[in-house]
């Protein structure tokens, strides 16, 4: 017997070289899903930039790899189906999916929650809001507890909502909230604060957001970093995104190449912000953008002309966090304590709301127990800041600074100069903007699951490309010249078919619509086991009014065996249903123009058949000879309305004859097909080729409809840019005139006299243009000098 350490010894090699021989386990595969919606057509104020934002957001993602749903213009049902089936999906996708949600449109706040407005919505007093709107937590904390390894939600909606409310207001902006765990939620704008008019085809935030996912290789904290750096940079300070990040796992967008260029711009720095000036600190405090790191600033910086402008954000996240902590405690106490704070601050009303259902006075009592707050109360030079229902970063009002010129590299061309998409045909249909490739340093990373739209994700770095026939199912062979925009399907400008990269409807869009991705065509008709039938066509022969005809019953041809007729192929004659022999094959009956799917070949009727004059009845067929053909028709029947059957002679279609089975008495033997007289059959390449001329014609009179449709929404765009700008200038014109309305009592305010010996004068007479109670001497007015 061999000794123990022997066979411990072989063992272990064993164990080894079983270890060697199994397969090394590959990565887990990540699965990207994303729902993207863009609600601009309100009823209380549409949002021009809302859904051109959306379908920009939903093509980056795709190219990033995501299976992305969207739509446009929801109302409440829609919405609320297409993230329930949303977080359906998410639940489904196992835990190494990232699910990403981007909602653009109107937001609303009430009691510390977060809502987004569906375009039906129609909010009249606070009570609306719960009812109309959809509530974020649910989906979010919806999301928060499936196994994903992301989750993002993103809301483009911090905005002046336009509902005019009958009594108490609303707090204005997004509430301040806590990111679940494996979470990010981001905002357009801060908490408290109104992101400013759109004036472009683009939203700030949604260029920003897509300019960072481009540039690959940023963890999520940071890339949301550089997107609120970036819209303060763009906006002059007017808008400063926000963002809360508890994602662990390692998560990139896209990734940079092997030798890739370094991010350049903003690095946050390590040094004290009062060493590094005032320019970089602004910077650092606001990549941080925390109120440790803001107080900071002004501490380092109490004289510089942007401490203004950082104590005005101060003063909203100040107050954002002591709501917040009031909200969550839920007390009479904690309302009476934020109302000691802030009387007349964003959320007052919210206050006074929860007393009342709380039955509480809005007096405390003299004992009452404040509330501990992890901030101490606002100093006075911060309420003006907090006086309204939101902060709006550039009303004139308050004079803030414009901040420094740029901190991150200049914003690529091709964003800048990025065109607005065409307009969209179809119902609920996101826009699809010109695609811009990436950098060929920028690629996909390998662990991503290809998405069932892979186009984008495919061909991240190419800059042209052409749509297959949509009509077609064979696809363009490689080497062969493709057809342009006129010929068949869509260009995307310079980027890939707008067709190929439109976003799909959600589930609950696409059964309503009875159609799958936008703009899809249905398929052709299938045989049995899917297999396509030979010769059939996406739509078959439809004429207005035409009865859909049923397929007769008996057994179903085998997919080896081509149907009667198909490709051209004249249909034999059957007892009791004479054939027409007049007609070629794909000719409508009597003279009627050809109906979609029924394009006439354009040959000449045979010699043997004159032409029969337009809604005249064809004349009877005679049967040839040799075959059991029935009574001729006398005129032609209704569409989709079968002839009259004599009881005495029976009919029965040709896929029920069997060759096996012997004739009935009452009915003579099929002539064979080659008995029968047929006019010659067009040959099967040449209708081809006049269907697609056709089709080439349709498309093109397609694509001349969607450039007169282009040219009219690009006039009513600059009409719309121009009533903006005029609305705008005209609300700056009022505000100064406020302005200059708060500052004019401080100056008419009269200065005292000296006391003099002499009796006071009276006082000339105002000249008759002067108003009452001014000019130069008259009773309130100042001294004449």
């Amino acid at each position: 017997m061999p000794p123990l350490r022997h066979v411990i010894l072989a063992l272990a090699a064993l164990a080894g070289l079983v270890t060697s021989a199994l397969p090394v386990t590959a990565a887990p595969a990540e699965r990207r899903i994303a729902l993207v919606v863009g609600n601009g057509a309100y009823a209380a104020g549409p949002l021009p930039t809302a859904a051109n934002d959306a379908g920009l957001v939903a093509q980056t993602l795709q190219a990033a790899g995501f299976d992305v749903v969207g739509a446009r213009d929801l109302d409440e049902a829609s919405l609320r189906r297409s993230l329930r089936d949303f977080t359906d999906k998410a639940a489904a996708a196992g835990p190494d999916a990232v699910a990403f949600v981007y909602l653009a449109g109107y937001g609303l706040q009430l009691e510390n929650e977060a809502y987004f407005a569906p375009v039906d919505a129609r909010i009249e007093a606070a009570s609306d809001v719960p009812l109309q709107a959809l509530r974020i937590s649910d989906y979010v904390k919806r999301l928060a507890a499936l196994p994903l390894k992301a989750r993002f939600v993103v809301l483009d909606a911090a905005r002046t909502a336009p509902f005019r409310l009958a009594g108490d207001p609303l707090a204005g902006g997004l509430p301040l909230v806590e990111a679940e765990p494996g979470s990010l939620i981001a905002y357009n704008a801060a908490p408290g604060t109104v992101g400013p008019a759109e004036t472009g085809p683009y939203g700030a935030y949604a260029l920003g957001l897509v300019e960072m996912i481009r540039e690959g290789g940023l963890a999520p904290a940071a890339l949301f970093e550089r997107v609120r750096l970036r819209v303060a940079e763009v906006t002059g300070g007017a808008e400063v995104p926000w963002s809360a990040s508890r994602i662990e796992a390692p998560f990139v967008f896209l990734e940079r190449a092997a030798g890739a260029p370094s991010l350049a711009g903003f690095t946050p720095p390590r040094s004290p912000l009062g060493e590094i000036g005032a320019r970089e600190a602004y910077a650092a405090c606001l990549g941080r953008d925390t109120l440790a790191g803001y107080e900071e600033f002004v501490a380092a910086y109490p004289r510089d002309p942007l401490a203004k402008r950082v104590r005005a954000i101060i003063a909203a996240r100040r107050e954002a966090l002591t709501w917040r902590r009031s909200a969550l405690a839920d007390t009479r106490e904690a309302y009476w304590s934020y109302l000691s704070r802030y009387p007349r601050g964003p959320h007052a009303w919210d206050a006074r709301r929860r007393l009342t259902a709380l039955a509480a006075a809005f007096e405390p009592p003299a004992d009452y127990r404040v509330l501990a707050y992890d901030v101490p109360p606002p100093p006075p030079d911060e309420v003006i800041f907090v006086a309204r229902p939101a902060l709006v970063l550039d009303d004139p009002v308050y004079a803030l600074p414009p901040p420094p010129v740029a901190f991150l590299p200049p914003r690529p061309t091709v964003l800048v100069e990025l065109a607005p998409p065409p307009p969209p045909v179809e119902t609920s249909v996101l826009p699809v903007p010109v695609y811009v490739p990436v950098p060929t340093y920028v690629i996909a990373p390998p662990a991503v699951v290809p998405p069932p739209n892979p186009v984008l994700f495919q061909n991240l770095h190419v800059t042209t490309t052409a749509v297959m026939h949509e009509h077609g199912p064979e696809p363009v062979p490689p080497g062969a010249a493709r057809l342009t925009a006129p010929a068949v399907g869509a260009v995307a400008g310079a980027a890939l078919g707008a067709a190929a990269a439109r976003i799909a409807l959600p589930p609950a869009l696409q059964t309503a619509t009875g159609r799958g991705a936008p703009g899809q065509i249905p398929r052709a008709a299938a045989g049995p086991a899917g297999v396509t039938v030979p010769g059939a066509t996406v739509l078959r022969p439809s004429l207005p009014g035409q009865i859909p005809s049923q397929a007769p019953a008996g057994p179903r041809p085998t997919p080896a065996q081509a149907l009667p007729g198909a490709g051209g192929t004249p249909l034999p004659a059957a007892a009791g249903r004479p054939g027409m022999p007049g007609l070629a094959a794909g000719t409508p009956p009597s003279g009627r123009p050809a109906g979609l799917g029924q394009i006439a070949p354009g040959g000449p009727p045979p010699a043997s058949q004159p032409p029969v004059p337009p809604g005249q009845p064809i004349p009877a067929a005679r049967p040839p000879q040799g075959s059991s053909a029935a009574a001729p028709l006398q005129g032609l029947q209704p569409q989709g309305v079968r002839p009259p059957v004599s009881p005495s002679r029976p009919v029965q279609p040709p896929r029920m004859v069997a060759p096996a089975q012997a004739p009935r008495p009452a009915m003579q033997p099929l002539a064979p097909p080659r008995m029968v007289a047929r006019p010659p059959r067009p040959d099967d390449g040449l209708q081809r080729m006049r269907m697609e001329q056709a089709v080439r014609q349709q498309a093109m009179q397609r694509q001349q409809a969607l450039q007169a449709q282009q040219a009219q929404s690009h006039q009513r765009f600059e009409a719309q840019q121009m009533m903006q700008r005029q609305q705008q200038q005209m609300q700056d014109a009022m505000r100064r005139q406020q302005a200059q309305a708060m500052r004019q009592p401080q100056m008419m305010a009269p200065r005292p006299q000296p006391l003099s010996p002499h009796p006071p004068q009276a006082a000339p007479r105002p000249a008759p243009h002067a108003p009452p109670g001014h000019g130069c001497g008259h009773p309130g007015g100042p001294s004449c000098r």
